[in-house]
């Protein structure tokens, strides 16, 4: 039986987790990103010890962590991502904030996974973020771990407080009394031209962050 304390443990990174997660959706820059994912690979470990449960049946997980793994051994790669408001691009989309890696980036770090991982991570890494010739759109994926995230600590029982997890549970609610999808597409289009063209020219510092 877990300790008392690491049940405690799952509450208190549950509550961390869903706070990080309301700051990048109502004012995402990289920093809220790179603090969300940590947060969602410290949740994991706390939710192993204090529960015997993990995420790593999500793909979205296991994609985000491959990345989270990269970006924490590699600081000096963050200069590469970009964090942008839809509302400063041509862009049709169901989500408000686009985050980019470069495709080559997101290779770098499916090659640095430990063999015995490679073709999880390298199966998850295709299936949930949304490639665009040489750049990579990760917040789809980060949208949707949450929301699975969310539904496994529910269902664990798992004690869950705090205003930005209480707004959260809101906003499921009523997509769930109004027929809505708790997931998102997340599938990019515009009218000026190619998406892959325009995102490679967002990459490129052509769009500031």
């Amino acid at each position: 039986m877990a300790d008392e304390n690491d049940v405690m443990n799952v509450g208190w990174a549950s509550e961390r987790f869903f706070r990080l997660y309301l700051a990048h959706c109502t004012a995402a820059t990289k920093d809220t990103l790179f603090s969300l994912l940590e947060a969602g690979h410290s949740l994991n470990d706390r939710l192993k010890t204090g529960a015997n449960l993990d995420f790593f049946d999500f793909p979205e997980f296991t994609a985000l962590k491959c990345l989270r793994n990269y970006f924490h051994h590699q600081q000096e790669l963050r200069h590469v991502v970009r964090v942008i408001p839809i509302t400063n691009c041509p862009i049709v989309t169901d989500l408000a904030v686009l985050c980019l890696v470069p495709g080559n980036i997101v290779d770098a770090a499916i090659k640095g996974t430990p063999a015995r991982h490679l073709e999880a991570v390298q199966e998850a890494c295709r299936k949930v973020f949304h490639w665009y010739g040489s750049v990579v759109n990760i917040n789809p994926s980060l949208f949707n771990f949450v929301v699975s995230a969310y539904e496994r600590l529910n269902s664990a029982g798992v004690t869950l407080s705090g205003s930005a997890f209480k707004e959260f549970e809101a906003s499921y609610r009523f997509e769930e009394e109004n027929g809505f999808s708790h997931f998102v597409d997340g599938t990019l289009s515009t009218l000026a031209g190619s998406v892959s063209e325009l995102l490679d020219d967002i990459v490129s510092t052509k769009f500031s962050n």
